[in-house]
């Protein structure tokens, strides 16, 4: 995949941050595209909204993309999304049979691979898929700490 290709979907995903910001969410957006590059599915977290602990915007793309796909296997299909995949998501991803996952910013609190959770790497499943992350990093993780700094102030009041 060319670089300018995984920017531009970042940007789609970004764009989806933005939005779920707006919302009162945390800012995390995600894109599945299929073999031809075309987006399948564009999601952003709705746990606070749904109340509902599984609704983070990974799940959700996947949850869209089987539904437009009719099937579970998302062969042929990258996911971008603007955090890193929390273990949960990552177990779901690597459910679908995804084939690539692009992140923007690490999450050292929350994020599998940043907390040593390596699943994709493990022998034993019968799926492998790759895993890059730091793609707009920056942009990303500004979005990001700024809600969370959001937040704290509201607290604080």
């Amino acid at each position: 995949m060319k670089f300018d290709q995984i920017n531009y979907f970042m940007s789609l995903a970004l764009d989806l941050a933005h939005k779920a910001f707006q919302q009162d969410e945390v800012p995390v957006g995600a894109i599945i595209v299929n073999k031809h590059g075309d987006v399948i599915a564009s999601q952003f977290n709705l746990k606070e909204k749904n109340q509902n602990p599984c609704h983070h915007a990974e799940v959700l793309a996947v949850t869209q993309a089987c539904e437009k796909l009719n099937s579970w296997r998302l062969l042929d299909c990258d996911l971008y999304v603007t955090l890193e995949p929390c273990p949960m998501c990552l177990a779901t991803l690597s459910q679908a049979r995804l084939n690539n996952i692009y992140f923007g910013a690490y999450d050292p609190k929350g994020g599998a691979i940043s907390l040593g959770f390596d699943l994709h790497k493990n022998e034993l499943l019968n799926h492998k898929l790759g895993i890059y992350g730091g793609f707009k990093h920056l942009e990303c993780s500004r979005l990001i700490s700024s809600f969370f700094r959001q937040r704290r102030s509201a607290y604080k009041k």
